[in-house]
C-alpha cells in the first residue's frame, strides 16, 4: 500500500473512532440517571442475601445483565432498522412492568411483613433443611427478579443510546452501544459489588494497627464505613423501590401523548415560579408526577394481575 493511501486509511480511522468516542460520551451522559437508578436497584436485590452469597448473587446477575445486553443490542439495531415505530410502544410496557414490580413489592411487604415463617414450628435437622431450601428458593427468585429488572433498564439505556447514534453509520451504531453496554455493565455491577462488601472494608480499616496519624485515621474511617454501612442499605432498598416508579413513571409520560407538556406548563412552570425555592421546586415537580403516575400505573397493573391470576384459578378448578 502507497505511504499517501495508508496515511489516509489511518485519518479515516482515527476520524471514526473520535465520532464513536464523542457520540459514546454523549450516550452515557444520557443514560446516567438510568444507571444511578440501576445501581440502586441492583444493590437493594442484593441486600438482605446471607454474607457468603452477595458475590455470587452479583456475578449471577451481571451474568444475565450481559446477556439482556447482547440479546437487547441487535435486537434494537433490527428494530430501528426494520420497525422503528415499535420502539416507543415496547418501552411503555417495559416502564408498565417496573412500576407493577414496585408496587407488588410494597403490596407484599404490607401484607406479609408479619407473617410467620411456613416452616415454623419444625424442628431440628427438618427445620435446618427447609430454612437451607427456602434460602435457594429466595437466592434464585432475587436473581430472577434483578435480570428482569436489568432487562427493563438495560432496554431504556440501548434505546436512548440507539437515539443517539440513529443517523451514524451501521458501524458507528453497532462499536456505541456494544461500548455503552459494556461499560453499564461493568461500572453497575463492579460498583455493586464494592457497595454490599463495604463491611469487610469497614472491618480491614478498624483492624490495622499503628499509631501512625495514616493509621488511626485509617480505623476512624473503618469504624465509620461499618457503622453507616447497614444505613446505606436501607437507603439503597427504599431508593430502589422509588426508582422503579421514577423510571417506570418516566416512561409513560414521555410515552403518554400530550402528558409531558401538560406536567411541564401545569405543575413544573408554576412550581419553578414561586420566589426563593422555585428552582427546587421546579427540579422536583416531574419527579413527583412520574412517581404519581408509576404508582397509579403499577396498582392498576397489580389489580388486572390478581384479576387473571383469579380467573384463571377458578377456570382450572372448573376444568
Amino acid at each position: 500500500m502507497p505511504a499517501g493511501g495508508l496515511l489516509a486509511l489511518l485519518d479515516d480511522i482515527t476520524s471514526v473512532l473520535d465520532d464513536v468516542a464523542l457520540m459514546t460520551k454523549v450516550a452515557a451522559r444520557k443514560t446516567a440517571a438510568v444507571l444511578g437508578d440501576d445501581l440502586a436497584l441492583n444493590a437493594e436485590r442484593v441486600a438482605g442475601a446471607r454474607v457468603d452469597r452477595e458475590l455470587p448473587i452479583v456475578w449471577a446477575v451481571a451474568k444475565g445483565s450481559a446477556l439482556n445486553k447482547a440479546i437487547l443490542v441487535p435486537a434494537a439495531l433490527a428494530i430501528s432498522e426494520f420497525v422503528p415505530w415499535a420502539i416507543q410502544p415496547l418501552l411503555m410496557v417495559g416502564g408498565v412492568y417496573l412500576c407493577f414490580e414496585g408496587v407488588e413489592k410494597l403490596a407484599h411487604k404490607a401484607l406479609h411483613s408479619d407473617r410467620p415463617p411456613a416452616h415454623a414450628g419444625i424442628g431440628g435437622a427438618a427445620e435446618e433443611a427447609t430454612l437451607v431450601v427456602d434460602a435457594a428458593t429466595s437466592e434464585r427468585a432475587k436473581i430472577k427478579g434483578a435480570i428482569r429488572t436489568d432487562f427493563v433498564l438495560s432496554a431504556e439505556i440501548v434505546t436512548i443510546t440507539l437515539g443517539t447514534v440513529a443517523g451514524a453509520a451501521l458501524v458507528k451504531q453497532v462499536v456505541v452501544l456494544s461500548g455503552v453496554a459494556a461499560i453499564m455493565t461493568v461500572g453497575v455491577y463492579g460498583l455493586v459489588a464494592g457497595i454490599v462488601r463495604l463491611d469487610d472494608i469497614g472491618r480491614y480499616l478498624a483492624r490495622q494497627s499503628g499509631l501512625a496519624l495514616s493509621i488511626r485515621l485509617s480505623r476512624v474511617l473503618g469504624r465509620s464505613i461499618l457503622a453507616g454501612a447497614p444505613y446505606l442499605m436501607r437507603t439503597l432498598s427504599v431508593v430502589g423501590t422509588a426508582a422503579m416508579f421514577l423510571v417506570g413513571g418516566g416512561i409513560l409520560t414521555h410515552g403518554i401523548p400530550g402528558a409531558h407538556d401538560l406536567i411541564h406548563h401545569n405543575l413544573v412552570e408554576p412550581a419553578a415560579g414561586i420566589p426563593v425555592v422555585g428552582a427546587l421546586l421546579g427540579w422536583m415537580a416531574p419527579l413527583l408526577a412520574n412517581a404519581i403516575v408509576g404508582m397509579l400505573a403499577g396498582a392498576i397493573a397489580l389489580a388486572a394481575a390478581i384479576s387473571v391470576r383469579t380467573i384463571w384459578a377458578a377456570t382450572a378448578k372448573r376444568l
